[in-house]
């Protein structure tokens, strides 16, 4: 692909010149912010993260701050997930869709204070929605995207990392939970959460004036833990079922379409409902399954047709080659007719039709 022509539209990062420095070789357009994809090339990125310990910049996870008297009000319209539910230090998946039911984004959010939200994007501009469902509605909150720029640490290693750098405190938070730590002076939701399998945390870096000297501050406490410069890697994300909104999953899917029934528990009238209660009911008419596609496989740049018994009985969204459990690993949103683990179909690649299998479970 051509290079990616520079512009004001395509945001830098805090941490633009650390990952520059560190040699990646690729970037994407997240939320209009650059992200990185790969450093020294997808297999040995994600070795090295299996085995030690990354720094990621994804500041791309832009937020959206919901607060005020109604932010309480205004969540539990646009999204499925009993929000009621919610700790105070927590953090929870919250898929929200349109009155289709149909995904918009799948972010994270952070409750802050009880009227106060922090929304952690996928790639999508959910802030209009968000702000015109405020406003049609006449509800008391402020919504405004805050200069607010996450840095995640992901590894086996991250704990020992995190804590010589934030103290012990880091160790005792608990699985999308949060604490407030200090970093020169300043404190910062620190959260046990990210996206992948390998564990680690993501820093909620409020101001961009911190963004170097955090970045060289992990760096320098990890030198002789083999710390680098990484990224969510999609050989690790594949495997482990880490789904890709846009990629896996589009607005013309539900979450129980996801595998995302569970956080689709709420009794309050969200948007949406009625759909997602039919399907709750009835199960969904194709889901989100694990597949492995024989042959030699090219990038996975489009949607992959699956085929059986003469008809399209699906899609593969993502699909690439897995070095440590040795099959093309994918992920396909297929038909109900066929997601038994053991079928077989046939996918259409750029590299013709080849054998795809759905599989009992992920790899991770």
């Amino acid at each position: 692909m051509a290079n990616i022509f520079p512009s004001r539209r395509i945001r830098r990062t805090p941490f633009f010149k650390g990952v520059e420095a560190a040699g990646v070789k690729g970037y994407t357009v997240y939320n209009h912010m650059l992200l990185a994809t790969v450093f020294e090339s997808l297999e040995y990125d994600c070795a090295h993260l299996k085995e030690h310990v990354q720094v990621w910049d994804v500041s791309c996870e832009r937020q959206v701050s919901i607060k005020g008297p109604d932010a309480l009000r205004l969540m539990k319209l646009i999204s499925p997930r009993d929000m009621d539910r919610m700790a105070d230090d927590q953090c929870y998946y919250v898929p929200t869709v349109d009155h289709n039911g149909g995904m918009l984004n799948d972010p994270v959010a952070v409750k802050l204070a009880a009227d106060h939200y922090w929304l952690s994007l996928a790639d999508g501009d959910l802030l209009q929605f968000v702000l015109g469902i405020a406003i049609a509605k006449g509800f008391d909150v402020d919504i405004e995207e805050p200069d607010v720029s996450p840095l995640a640490v992901q590894g086996p290693k991250a704990d020992d990392l995190m804590a010589r750098v934030f103290g012990d405190a880091v160790r005792d938070i608990r699985f999308f939970r949060y604490k407030r730590l200090a970093f020169q002076g300043v404190e910062l939701v620190v959260a046990r959460s990210g996206w992948s399998k390998q564990g680690g945390f993501e820093i909620y870096v409020e101001g961009a004036d911190l963004g170097m000297p955090l970045w060289d501050a992990l760096f320098a406490a990890g030198e002789d833990m083999h710390v680098r410069a990484g990224c969510p890697n999609t050989i690790e994300r594949i495997e482990s079922g880490l789904l890709s909104y846009g990629n896996d999953m589009t607005r013309g899917n539900t979450p129980y379409e996801c595998g995302l029934g569970k956080f689709c528990n709420s009794p309050e009238d969200y948007i949406g409902k009625a759909v997602l209660a039919e399907q709750a009911a009835n199960g969904p008419a194709r889901q989100i399954r694990p597949l492995v596609i024989g042959g030699a496989i090219p990038p996975c740049l489009d949607a992959w047709p699956l085929f059986a018994d003469g008809r399209q009985v699906g899609q593969v969204g993502s699909a690439i080659f897995s070095p440590e459990f040795g099959v093309n690993a994918a992920i396909g949103m297929v038909d109900r007719s066929h997601w038994v683990p053991g079928t077989v179909m046939e996918v259409e690649t750029p590299a013709g039709m080849l054998p795809a299998t759905v599989q009992e479970r992920f790899w991770r």
